[in-house]
């Protein structure tokens, strides 16, 4: 008899947002949501073959594997959350088996509760501010949730940043992180 398990599926949307844009939604969710975080962030996006990560933050260090393709709405996802000083050991491990950080991200992090979703600001140093609605889904609800961070993205007037785009940026800046992070 096979062992039967569900896998959390992220839900989730996300747009580029100039400075005074984040600061405007900064001062909304700060009012009409709950803090749930804030949080220095780095992550190490890992030359392996599938999109495999390494992540310190304010509270613990994380492995975590998507699945999917980069900037999918929606992507099933493997975390593993182990002691904050254990960080440098998950590097050591991973690049003792050919893994090695192929770009390394630096994020400041404030995260909201609101009207039951997960709604995250970002400034990334050298890549800038992004806001992102995110919830954790099952294969069943997946569609039915990602309509309803659609429409909660849209009453706040924000629009979402085509995947083309975040393609493109992100492309910009894994060719040149190390300059944009000096």
């Amino acid at each position: 008899m096979g062992e039967r398990y569900s896998m959390a599926i992220e839900v989730e949307i996300r747009s580029f947002i100039t400075q005074k844009r984040y600061n405007e939604l900064m001062r909304f969710f700060k009012k009409s949501g709950k803090s749930v975080s804030e949080d220095q962030q780095e992550s190490h996006y890992l030359d392996a073959h599938g999109d495999i990560r390494i992540q310190k933050n304010r509270f613990y260090s994380k492995i975590w594997l998507k699945k999917g393709k980069l900037h999918d709405e929606q992507r099933e996802e493997i975390e593993v959350k182990v002691n904050k000083e254990d960080f440098d050991k998950l590097g050591q491990i991973f690049s003792m088996l050919g893994y090695k950080p192929q770009i390394k991200w630096f994020r400041k992090r404030h995260t909201f509760e609101w009207q039951g979703v997960t709604a995250t600001l970002d400034y990334t140093k050298g890549y800038g501010y992004i806001v992102e609605f995110e919830k954790m889904s099952d294969e069943r609800k997946k569609e039915k949730d990602l309509a309803a961070l659609k429409e909660k993205f849209c009453s706040l007037g924000l629009k979402q940043t085509p995947r083309e785009e975040f393609n493109s940026r992100y492309e910009h800046y894994r060719q040149n992180w190390r300059a944009l992070t000096k």
